[in-house]
C-alpha cells in the first residue's frame, strides 16, 4: 500500500526537535544572508494595514483536497507581500518564465531553500505537480502547482509547511523590458511559526532575504540587467479568517 505523500517525505515530528532546530537556525539563516545580500543592492521596502481584499483566491477545486493548507488553516495575520525587480536587455516573458520552471534551483537560494520534485515531469510547472522544498529549519515546505500559463505559476502551500497559503512567480511585460514579481499570501503555518513569523520576527526576515535573492538570480537567467533596486511592499492584515 502506498505511503501518504505528507507522510514519506515529511521529517518527523516531535517538539524537542523543533526547538532544537529553531535554536540552531539563525546560525544558518545568518550565514547565507551574508552570502547572498552583502552586496550593493537597494531594497525599497514597504508596509501598510490591509484587507479583505488582501486575501487569495480560493485553490482551484481539482487541487483542493486535504493535503492542502489553505490560509484558513495558519495562525495569526495574514501577510500578502509582492517583491519585484525590472529588467531591461534581457529575454522576453515567456522566456523567462520558461527558463524559471525548467529548474528552481538555478534561481532559488542555496542553503536556504533547495527544491525537490515529488510528482510531476522535470522542466515545466503542471497543475498538480508537487515540490518538497528543503529549509534550513524545522520544517520542509511541501507545495503544489494549482495554476500555470506562459507567464506565471502559483503554488498552494501543503500540511507540514511553514506558512499555510499561496505564492505566485510571474513576469510582466513593460514598455521597456520586463519584470518579474513574487507575491504571496501566507500566514504562519503553526504556533511555533507564528511566534517566529510575529513575535521574533525572524521567518519575516528569513522570507525576505530567500525572496530577493531570487529576483536577483531570474534577473541573471533573463540575460539582462536590473533597472534600478529591488521593491518590497507588505499589507498586513490582523485577522482575516477565523483559524
Amino acid at each position: 500500500m502506498p505511503v501518504p505523500f505528507h507522510s514519506a517525505l515529511h521529517r518527523p515530528s516531535g517538539d524537542a526537535r523543533h526547538v532544537g532546530a529553531v535554536v540552531r537556525w539563525p546560525i544558518g539563516i545568518a550565514v547565507v544572508s551574508w552570502r547572498y545580500l552583502w552586496r550593493t543592492t537597494v531594497v525599497h521596502r514597504h508596509e501598510e494595514p490591509g484587507d479583505a481584499t488582501d486575501l487569495p483566491d480560493p485553490v482551484p477545486a481539482d487541487f483542493a483536497d486535504e493535503d492542502i493548507q489553505p490560509v484558513e488553516a495558519g495562525y495569526g495575520p495574514l501577510l500578502h507581500r509582492r517583491y519585484a525587480v525590472r529588467i531591461t536587455g534581457g529575454c522576453g516573458p515567456e522566456e523567462l518564465l520558461a527558463r524559471l520552471e525548467a529548474d528552481p534551483n538555478k534561481w532559488a537560494p542555496s542553503g536556504m531553500a533547495v527544491f525537490r520534485r515529488t510528482r510531476g515531469v522535470d522542466g515545466a510547472m503542471t497543475p498538480g505537480d508537487e515540490f518538497l522544498i528543503r529549509l534550513p529549519g524545522p520544517w520542509d515546505g511541501p507545495v503544489r502547482v494549482i495554476s500555470s500559463d506562459a507567464r506565471a505559476f502559483r503554488f498552494a502551500t501543503m500540511r507540514g509547511h511553514l506558512e499555510a497559503g499561496q505564492i505566485e512567480f510571474r513576469v510582466e511585460e513593460l514598455e521597456e523590458g520586463i519584470r518579474f514579481v513574487i507575491e504571496s499570501w501566507a500566514r504562519p503555518g503553526d504556533r511555533l511559526s507564528h511566534l517566529l513569523y510575529n513575535r521574533l520576527m525572524l521567518a519575516k526576515e528569513v522570507q525576505l532575504v530567500m525572496w530577493t535573492h531570487a529576483l536577483i538570480r531570474a534577473a541573471e537567467l533573463s540575460g539582462g540587467r536590473r533597472r534600478g533596486g529591488l521593491t518590497v511592499e507588505t499589507r498586513r492584515v490582523e485577522q482575516p479568517v477565523e483559524s
